[in-house]
């Protein structure tokens, strides 16, 4: 190996003065050893590559006819290609042919087309697909940093802007064929995973959260014009110990579903996936949400006949702690002694009474109208909801009772990512970068990627 390395590095002054680096470290530090034997290994993976395709350039190949006239199509010899790969710049030259009679259909390079390559394309799809993972968690800008950090390549923040745009676009076209599946009659697939996992309970979710788009599009100048995205979570529950002892749930199989819209656009989406995670045989299915009417409704119309339905708990208690700081001022310790007790009591299954002391407390002669009002709406509220706030059954069943996970995946899937400082996004944009955030956390990334990439010939 070293005999190689010095024959080659004679020929390349670059590579002789890493060589020469390497050789001198005296230390194991990733600043000298360890960066400078990447640096080498990418430099000599890149000749290894530009001689493969050297090779490959004179093989000798069908050229085929003209499309226009007929004619058998001829070499005008080599041209010069280069390309952005994982390994730095790639620099090669093949043979091109053209139209004896001049026909208006460019050059052809036959081995362009073997390898996957497009007409214009410099930067190789691992480029992008690296620059895409990056975008997905960090804005462009620090995107295109991290890959000139990582591979040595610089790729601006437009074009990784551009990426987004057209996978995401693409994710987005291969869902619309999936919802357009399921709309006639065609079940998907069931996604795979272990018996272990496929015998848990499945959970399912719904919440939305705000993000700030362009008031105009085409201008991030103006004020913030904020709208709704739709979420869901569908995970299985496993219920597991510490080492210290203490009972925790934790998520198994975790998938995300959401949209720029509202419920009805939400719901093929989400029953989608629920088909997917085999939601008709799961051993217990359970809905988790606060008390959106929306999701409500959604769940009475796909869910309620299979799932068990559980009001968020703390959702329950903030409605609770309203309705009785109008009634007994909040800010006296009659009001929080009340709230604390009936908190307790409708936590451990005594829902029903604490429901009938709300009903007594509305109808009691002297009432200011506000807290009238207030209890009134609390206990239409809590009566509404009767079925979905029996805590004590739903902890003996091993059921969670606050919806922190729907919480948790709004935070991670939309606000760490969309909602940085100054952030204003157009629609399209939005909905490009989501997809692919989506297709991350749902196991599917790279099967896009597979979808659209040519197979690698080196």
């Amino acid at each position: 190996m070293l005999c190689l390395l010095n024959s080659i590095s004679e020929k390349n002054p670059v590579l002789a003065k890493m060589l020469e680096t390497l050789e001198n470290s005296s230390t194991f530090t990733v600043l000298v050893l360890v960066l400078s034997a990447w640096h080498l290994a990418m430099c000599l993976a890149a000749k290894f590559v530009e001689a493969e395709l050297e090779k490959r350039a004179m093989q000798k190949r069908n050229w085929g006819k003209c499309h226009h006239c007929g004619k058998n199509l001829q070499s005008k010899g080599f041209q010069r290609r280069e390309m952005k790969t994982l390994v730095g710049k790639v620099v090669w030259r093949r043979r091109v042919g053209r139209c004896p009679n001049k026909c208006k259909i460019g050059q052809v390079a036959p081995l362009d087309k073997e390898l996957g390559l497009e007409a214009y394309q410099s930067t190789s799809f691992e480029v992008k697909h690296l620059a895409l993972i990056a975008a997905v968690f960090l804005p462009f800008e620090t995107a295109a940093l991290f890959v000139k950090q990582f591979i040595n390549i610089n790729v601006s923040p437009a074009s990784i802007w551009c990426w987004v745009q057209d996978f995401g676009s693409r994710s987005k076209k291969r869902l619309d064929n999936q919802l357009a599946e399921l709309a006639n009659g065609e079940t998907p697939t069931i996604e795979p995973m272990d018996k272990k996992t496929s015998s848990l309970p499945l959970a399912i979710g719904g919440d939305g959260v705000m993000v700030p788009f362009r008031s105009q599009e085409g201008s991030p100048s103006g004020r913030a014009r904020w709208r709704e995205v739709k979420i869901a979570v569908l995970t299985r529950l496993e219920n597991s110990v510490t080492r210290s002892g203490k009972k925790v749930m934790r998520l198994k199989h975790r998938r995300l579903v959401a949209v720029l819209g509202n419920i009805d656009a939400l719901k093929p989406r989400i029953w989608l996936e629920a088909l997917r995670q085999d939601v008709l045989n799961a051993k217990q299915v359970v809905w988790l949400s606060d008390g959106g009417r929306g999701f409500w409704r959604l769940y009475r119309e796909r869910f309620s006949t299979i799932a068990i339905g559980v009001l968020d708990f703390y959702h329950a208690a903030q409605n609770l702690w309203k309705g009785y700081a109008s009634w007994l001022d909040g800010r006296t310790k009659k009001a929080r002694d009340k709230f604390k007790t009936d908190r307790h009591r409708l936590r451990h299954g005594q829902s029903n009474d604490v429901l009938a002391d709300i009903f007594i407390a509305s109808q009691l002669e002297g009432l200011p109208d506000p807290a009238r009002k207030a209890l009134t709406k609390l206990y239409a509220y809590l009566d509404k909801h009767r079925k979905h706030i029996d805590y004590e059954s739903f902890e003996a069943l091993g059921l969670p009772l606050g919806s922190g996970m729907v919480e948790s995946a709004c935070k991670w899937l939309i606000q760490q990512r969309f909602k940085g400082v100054g952030m204003r996004w157009s629609e399209e944009g939005f909905n490009s970068l989501l997809h692919l955030r989506l297709d991350w956390v749902n196991g599917r990334f790279d099967d896009l990627f597979a979808l659209t990439s040519p197979s690698p010939n080196l």
